[in-house]
C-alpha cells in the first residue's frame, strides 16, 4: 500500500492529462525560480551602480569628466542613473552648443532625453516580472484542473468495480491532489517574487526621478545664467 501510494508511483500513475498539467506546472516553477535569482542578482548590481555614481557625481568633479568616464565604459555597459545622466548631458551639450538655443528649449530638450532614458530603465528593471505575475495568479487554477480531471477519471473508474473502498478511491485521488500541490508550489514563490520585485523597482525609479530633477536644477541654473561661468562642478550651491 505504502509503495502504491508513493509520490513517483502517483505521478507516474496519472492520467496523461494531470501529467500533462504537473509538467506544465514544473517548467513554470522552474522559470519562476531562474527569474527570480536573475532579478535579484540583477536589481543588486544595478543598486550598487546607483550608490557608486551618486558618490561620484556629487563628489564635485567636473560634469565634463564625469561624462568622459562614463562614456569611457560604455562598451562595457551602462547602468542604472549613469544612462540618464548620459542622456541629459549629452543633449544639453548639443543643444549649447548650437548658439542662441532659447534656455527654457534646452531644458524641455534635456528632460525629454532623460524621460526616454528612465522609461527604458523602467522597461529593463522590470523585465520578466509580467511572467511571475502571470505564474504567480494562473498556477492554482491549472493546478485545480488537473485535480478536478483526475478525480473525475477516479470515479469514472468506480463504474467498473463491483464494491467500492478506500482502497480503490485513495489512489486515484490522491495523485490527482498532487496536481493543486504543484500548482500552490509554482504560485507561491512567483508571487512573492514579483512583490518583492516590483517593491524594489518602484524604489529605483523614485532614486532615478530624484537625481533626474536634481540634475535638472544642476543644467537649469546653468542654462539661465544664474552662475557667472558654466557650472561644471556638481555642488548644490548656485554659486559653483
Amino acid at each position: 500500500m505504502s509503495e502504491q501510494l508513493s509520490l513517483w508511483e502517483l505521478v507516474v500513475n496519472a492520467t496523461v492529462v494531470v501529467q500533462l498539467v504537473m509538467l506544465m506546472l514544473a517548467a513554470a516553477s522552474l522559470a519562476s525560480w531562474l527569474i527570480i535569482f536573475q532579478r535579484w542578482i540583477q536589481l543588486a548590481r544595478i543598486q550598487g551602480s546607483i550608490d557608486a555614481f551618486e558618490e561620484f557625481f556629487w563628489s564635485g568633479t567636473d560634469l565634463r569628466s564625469i561624462y568622459a568616464e562614463v562614456e569611457s565604459r560604455r562598451e562595457a555597459g551602462l547602468t542604472g542613473i549613469e544612462t540618464v545622466f548620459v542622456a541629459g548631458f549629452k543633449e544639453y551639450q548639443r543643444l549649447t552648443a548650437q548658439g542662441g538655443t532659447d534656455g527654457d528649449a534646452v531644458m524641455q530638450g534635456v528632460q525629454r532625453a532623460m524621460r526616454v532614458a528612465l522609461a527604458r530603465e523602467e522597461e529593463n528593471l522590470s523585465r520578466h516580472l509580467s511572467f511571475l505575475a502571470t505564474v504567480g495568479s494562473t498556477s492554482p487554477y491549472v493546478g485545480l484542473f488537473g485535480t478536478v480531471w483526475g478525480i473525475m477519471h477516479s470515479f469514472r473508474n468506480l463504474a467498473s468495480v463491483s464494491q467500492a473502498t478506500l482502497a480503490t478511491v485513495a489512489p486515484g485521488i490522491s495523485e490527482a491532489l498532487i496536481a493543486t500541490a504543484m500548482g500552490l508550489f509554482a504560485a507561491i514563490p512567483a508571487v512573492i517574487g514579483y512583490n518583492r520585485f516590483a517593491s524594489k523597482v518602484d524604489a529605483l525609479m523614485n532614486r532615478y526621478d530624484t537625481f533626474a530633477d536634481e540634475f535638472s536644477s544642476i543644467l537649469h541654473r546653468a542654462t539661465h545664467g544664474q552662475r557667472s561661468r558654466t557650472p561644471t562642478k556638481t555642488s548644490t550651491n548656485p554659486a559653483g
